[in-house]
């Protein structure tokens, strides 16, 4: 089938109090396992290309992407194609001739009126060729090395009387929200705000993002969406499920070569969890 809209995905999620899981894609083999779990759980799912795994492709967006594309529009579910944490202009603008839906502009380290000024010329651009686009307020610790942010430090929680003055500022789809997750947490231990959540939610007319949703629990996750988050981002956890099974075949199998063996453990791991993520999420809230 076509690619999904990205727009549409979340609108329908929003409107139907569920979440929409949207997994990060670093190499094929990714993209096939996001898929295969999403038609396994029955879900629509977002296939999302962050610039750091742009970067891992020697900075070559279109090979991954169309490729991701293909796998997609080959899928049983709606598919939709995001472009994630893009802080470079010259690799956004790429995205309307890929297939992207969507586009989530990083200009968070930025000061905030440099956040709106950016984001709002990215809009600009984005929306005149049809993509919906997302941005951070506030701060999601734990990226590209980054120290996870104690749940109380400054800038560590979005406010949400700024996130709604920086939504009609910048013209944004989707806003993503610090409220306590992190990215790249390899344990599943992070505590939201769903206090936070839920003012925000009420505050603001576009639907919510959470990014670093592998180190939230599920029982965090299912509050989560019920509080008002529509997007989950997903990536750390795909990672795990990927490495964990490839060692142990490894382990199992030490006279292996051949990496079609161990990559297809890995595969099957990561779409058990896609799986399992889009089961917590699909659930509508109460």
């Amino acid at each position: 089938m076509p690619l999904a809209p990205t727009a549409q995905l979340v609108a329908e999620a929003r409107a139907e109090g569920r979440g929409l899981g949207a997994f990060n894609v670093i190499a094929i083999e990714h993209a096939e396992a996001i898929v295969a779990g999403a038609e396994a759980a029955g879900s629509p799912v977002i296939l999302q290309i962050s610039e750091n795994a742009v970067k891992f492709h020697h900075g070559r967006l279109t090979p991954i992407a169309l490729a991701s594309a293909a796998i997609a529009k080959d899928a049983g579910v709606p598919v939709a194609l995001h472009l994630d944490h893009v802080e470079s202009e010259s690799l956004w603008r790429q995205a309307p001739a890929l297939g992207f839906g969507s586009v989530m502009v990083d200009a968070s380290k930025l000061p905030y009126d440099g956040n709106v000024a950016a984001t709002a010329h990215a809009v600009e651009y984005l929306r005149s060729h049809g993509l919906y686009v997302e941005s951070e307020l506030g701060k999601v610790g734990g990226k590209e090395g980054e120290e996870p942010l104690g749940a109380h430090a400054p800038g560590a929680r979005t406010d949400p009387d700024e996130a709604l003055s920086y939504v009609e500022a910048t013209g944004v789809d989707a806003l993503a929200v610090a409220v306590g997750s992190s990215h790249a947490m390899t344990s599943r231990d992070a505590a939201l705000d769903h206090d936070l959540i839920a003012r925000i939610a009420a505050a603001v007319p576009v639907p919510l993002v959470l990014h670093g949703s592998s180190g939230v629990p599920d029982g965090e996750l299912a509050r989560a969406v019920a509080a008002g988050m529509v997007k989950i981002n997903i990536g750390t956890a795909l990672n795990i499920a990927f490495t964990g099974a490839v060692r142990e075949h490894l382990a199992a199998n030490p006279d292996v070569v051949d990496p079609r063996k161990y990559v297809k453990a890995g595969r099957e791991a990561m779409a058990a969890t896609v799986a399992h993520f889009l089961g917590v999420l699909g659930t509508p809230a109460a």
